[in-house]
């Protein structure tokens, strides 16, 4: 399965990424492993994710939601849950 998500950052702010293995993923986000963006920002924690089939659908889910404004994207969050895709 691949994933498209969001963190919340220790400042509040929030993070967009795609993985095919999300736990490990937030764990390396955590141990300054991951983003760049978020090495300065931890601890992260997961607010949403989505699951798709294949990569080329996470990662144009994924620029679909950088391309959001702020408020969208803390609509997604405050979701909450993930929504899995058939």
């Amino acid at each position: 399965m691949n994933y498209t998500y969001l963190l919340r950052c220790a400042d509040s702010t929030l993070y967009c990424g795609w993985t095919n293995h999300l736990a490990e993923r937030v764990e390396a986000h955590n141990a300054g492993r991951g983003a760049k963006y978020t090495r300065g920002r931890r601890p992260v924690s997961l607010v949403y994710f989505e699951v798709f089939d294949t990569k080329e659908e996470a990662m144009r889910r994924e620029a679909a939601i950088k391309r959001m404004t702020k408020k969208e994207k803390e609509a997604l969050a405050d979701r909450g849950s993930g929504s899995v895709k058939d």
